[in-house]
């Protein structure tokens, strides 16, 4: 089991930044892939980013050159900075995480990033 709790979310001026972190606790001795996905309103959940332990990043293209997602292994620990934001960056942002001997993915309980005109 993987119990994941996200932070960072909020109210932000378009242009502006937030730092996402995720931290993952639970009965597990490593970690494989961590990431984020998002849902829009109306929309279905998208990739956003994700990371291996070793550091390979998958991150939709769209994003890139304005979100970074990074991870400390010690810590249990994935973060996405989110930079230049957009009013369509809007929604609701769900960490996961991928014990590293398992199929399974867990999630967090989102968190919220409105992104104001």
């Amino acid at each position: 089991q993987v119990q994941l709790v996200e932070s960072g979310g909020g109210l932000v001026q378009a242009g502006g930044s937030l730092r996402l972190s995720c931290v993952a606790s639970g009965s597990f001795s490593s970690l494989g892939r961590m990431g984020w996905y998002r849902q829009g309103p109306g929309k279905q959940r998208e990739l956003v980013a994700t990371i291996s332990r070793g550091g390979d990043i998958i991150i939709d293209d769209s994003l890139k050159g304005r979100f970074t997602i990074s991870r400390e292994n010690a810590k249990n620990t994935v973060y996405l900075q989110m930079n230049s934001l957009l009013p369509e960056d809007t929604g609701v942002y769900y960490c996961m995480a991928r014990p590293g001997n398992s199929r399974d993915d867990y999630w967090g309980q989102g968190t919220q990033v409105t992104v104001s005109s």
